[in-house]
């Protein structure tokens, strides 16, 4: 592991350009873990409970749509924001029920209060920390009144690259997180309350998985 630089738009490149390497390594079109695809559809059940069939929800870091937005394309409306283009290609192919956006989430044009819920796995830790804060308020924004938000973000505050991710030689890759109370505050002052957390292993570490919502109106 390498110190990371503080440049944001060098740290995006380096994701962005590392997802399009390692993007069938980090995930083949057709075989899967039994654990993390036994959590993701633990992860997905979370909302069958809690949504109305046919809502629309959102997938922030899709990825190639696998597991997580097909299984919720299943019950949901689902669009999915993804800025690697070969995760997005592939996408396509693999989800074809669901809409995908090729673009940093930054940039993305999203309608202000059309989502059920927002959803986003092991994504927000590879942004640029300082412009973390900002993506929890426009979440926040596109969300409907009662909304929910599940997300994984870190548990220990950790920045880092690996110039070698998945054992792939060249298949650079950078992680900025905060510390679980941090991202509960910064999740908090984006006006949306925290019904609970879990922490989730990974290996000698781990991460935080959150389920938050928008107050409802009245």
């Amino acid at each position: 592991m390498n110190q990371m630089t503080e440049d944001p738009a060098v740290q995006k490149e380096i994701v962005r350009q590392g997802y399009d390497m390692l993007s069938y390594a980090y995930r083949s079109d057709d075989v899967g873990d039994d654990y993390w695809d036994g959590l993701y559809a633990e992860w997905a059940s979370i909302l069958s409970e809690s949504l109305s069939k046919g809502s629309s929800v959102l997938d922030i870091g899709c990825g190639c749509g696998l597991p997580m937005t097909k299984l919720l394309s299943s019950e949901f409306d689902v669009t999915g924001v993804d800025f690697s283009s070969v995760q997005i290609q592939r996408a396509r192919e693999l989800v074809p029920s669901a809409r995908f956006i090729c673009s940093d989430i930054f940039d993305a044009e999203l309608e202000s209060g059309h989502f059920a819920a927002v959803v986003s796995f092991y994504t927000i830790i590879h942004m640029p920390l300082n412009e973390q804060p900002s993506l929890f308020k426009r979440i926040a924004d596109w969300l409907q009144p009662g909304g929910y938000l599940l997300a994984i973000v870190g548990h220990t505050a950790w920045t880092g690259t690996n110039e070698s991710y998945l054992g792939i030689d060249g298949g650079e890759m950078c992680w900025s997180h905060a510390d679980e109370r941090t991202y509960l505050q910064w999740i908090t002052d984006s006006g949306l309350h925290v019904h609970w957390k879990r922490f989730i292993p990974d290996g000698e570490s781990g991460h935080t998985l959150v389920f938050a919502q928008k107050a409802p109106i009245g």
